[in-house]
């Protein structure tokens, strides 16, 4: 045993806790599935502003008065980056304490300079309600790895530091996406070269799911707009199924809905009618026991969204935070003065490895937007799969070659699949 003096021991305890508190969004497990890894691309991040103008003021509604403002958003971009880019670096994020500073780092490069001589698709992300443009950078980052923008919105009045009433949230979601569709397709410069609007992917994740979802043609219900606790006015009509003003919102640059715990059909939001709206291919992704989107009223979006070709992946046992939060920081694992529950619990699952989940939703975001973006054919068979992994059977040749009664899903190894389900409906079923 090699005794050590206590300065020695107290450097190292120090540089291990800066070590712990690094709290990297960019691991690959070494079961992650085929399609999870990182792609060919160095990725480059920027930090941009944006103003809606002449927006609805939610928050600032007396009786029958609706003022208007310039409503600011800001966003991360990740993006394809010019070719020897060092990669590496971090970001400032706050907790969902919306009062802790906290370190991510991850492998894109703050304001590298953007790959030149080609354009690449465009993806939206849409954080829950509270959240922020981290909360899901692990997939923005890896996206942009294999060739897409993408940009992550902090939604004004849904954020953990700016967390408003929630009837803005309702009303704003699905018209904060569209605009920044437009805004990356304006955008000058050299980021704004490289970017291809024209095919655009969405990805929200809770409250985001919802405004993914009736950004792609699901009109609420006229039930909805009239909610007490809702947007008040009656004026999320704006969104009612079968509206002009709905309608004006469909975007043909939209290829690709993934809803990932999307909120909304447990409350009522949609209907037989409005969910037959969505007109865009959907992948939904949700935990088995979610209890706050309510695993049921998910499953009722896959059934209803009769319009248009959809997926189910389903992570057996996992509650709410299946798929899309980054592993939780370190720092979150502490009590809080702020809240009456660990920060953790809002990153983390009981059951479920964030990590592996995290993993799982890269490798089927890549087939998906790949395949209805991109346009990349092959891709379907990362989508062709048994629908209960548990059923799916293993046959290899002597040389490790799948059988014609190999039926284990494509892209994962022998066992990895353990939880999952992906089920599939086509339009008109």
């Amino acid at each position: 045993m090699t005794l050590r003096p206590v300065s020695a021991i107290a450097t190292l305890a120090t540089a291990m806790t800066a070590a712990a508190l690094a709290n990297p969004i960019d691991q690959v497990r070494p079961d992650a599935p085929a399609l999870a890894p990182y792609g060919m691309f160095a990725i480059g991040v920027q930090t941009l502003t944006a103003t809606i103008p002449d927006s609805i003021d939610v928050l600032g509604i007396e009786g029958e008065n609706v003022p208007r403002y310039d409503r600011p958003l800001t966003l991360e971009v990740w993006y394809p980056a010019e070719l020897g880019t060092v990669q590496g670096g971090s970001y400032t994020a706050k907790l969902r304490d919306g009062v802790t500073e906290v370190t991510l780092t991850g492998r894109a490069a703050r304001d590298a300079v953007p790959a030149s001589g080609a354009q690449f698709p465009l993806i939206v992300i849409s954080h829950g309600y509270p959240g922020n443009r981290y909360l899901m950078s692990h997939l923005g980052e890896n996206l942009a790895s294999k060739g897409y923008v993408a940009v992550s919105i902090d939604h004004t009045d849904s954020t953990y530091s700016d967390q408003g009433a929630f009837g803005s949230t309702l009303l704003n979601r699905p018209l904060d996406q569209a605009f920044v569709v437009d805004h990356m397709a304006n955008l000058d410069g050299p980021l704004g070269d490289i970017v291809d609007a024209e095919n655009t992917g969405v990805i929200g994740y809770s409250m985001g799911g919802y405004g993914a979802l009736i950004f792609g043609g699901a009109g609420v219900t006229q039930a909805s707009t009239e909610l007490s606790w809702g947007t008040p006015n009656g004026l999320l009509e704006q969104h009612l199924a079968g509206s002009d003003s709905h309608e004006a919102l469909m975007d043909p640059r939209i290829k690709a809905v993934i809803a990932i715990g999307p909120w909304g059909n447990n409350a009522g939001f949609w209907d037989t009618d409005g969910l037959a709206g969505l007109r865009v291919p959907l992948m939904l992704m949700a935990g088995s026991d979610d209890d706050v989107s309510v695993y049921g009223a998910m499953r009722g979006i896959f059934e209803g969204a009769v319009g248009t070709d959809r997926h189910l992946l389903t992570f057996d046992y996992a509650n709410h935070n299946a798929a899309a939060p980054m592993p939780a920081p370190a720092e979150s694992w502490e009590p809080s003065e702020v809240l009456d529950f660990p920060p953790f619990e809002h990153y983390a699952d009981a059951v479920w490895d964030t990590t592996r989940m995290n993993n799982i939703a890269q490798h089927f975001a890549t087939a998906f937007m790949d395949l209805h973006v991109k346009g990349k054919t092959d891709m379907a068979d990362y989508l062709a799969l048994t629908p209960n992994a548990g059923d799916g059977v293993v046959a290899l040749d002597d040389d490790g070659d799948p059988t014609e009664d190999h039926s284990y899903w494509t892209g994962f190894a022998p066992r990895t699949a353990k939880g999952l389900r992906f089920e599939t409906k086509e339009k008109g079923e």
